[in-house]
């Protein structure tokens, strides 16, 4: 029903910058909430950063300050801004999307920083 498509990760050093989409297909009216999780080998998959419908914005404590998540409701698409990028980001980046009480995945996007 609705189909997520992620874009924009890749190989930085430490320090740089990375700017992640993720564009909604499919059934997209009534989306409510979209963010971005994240999964490093042996980890669970951990919460990044969501925006409401509203646009309200809600951050981990890890990438406060440092990431920034928007969203153009026209376009069906979410972003993640990352700045100040360190080793420790290094994952996969999911992107998901709530609607009616259901969550959406995409499949991911690796970002890999370099020391």
């Amino acid at each position: 029903q609705v189909h997520l498509v992620e874009s924009g990760g890749g190989l930085v050093q430490a320090g740089g910058s990375l700017r992640l989409s993720c564009a909604a297909f499919g059934i997209t009216f009534n989306i409510n909430a979209m963010g971005w999780y994240r999964q490093a080998p042996g980890k669970q998959r951990e919460l990044v950063a969501t925006i409401t419908s509203g646009l309200t914005t809600n951050y981990a404590d890890s990438v406060k300050g440092r990431f920034t998540i928007s969203r153009d409701n026209a376009k069906n698409t979410v972003y993640l801004q990352m700045n100040g990028l360190k080793p420790e980001d290094t994952a996969v980046y999911i992107c998901n999307a709530e609607r009616f009480g259901y969550n959406h995945w995409g499949q991911g996007t690796q970002v890999t920083v370099s020391s």
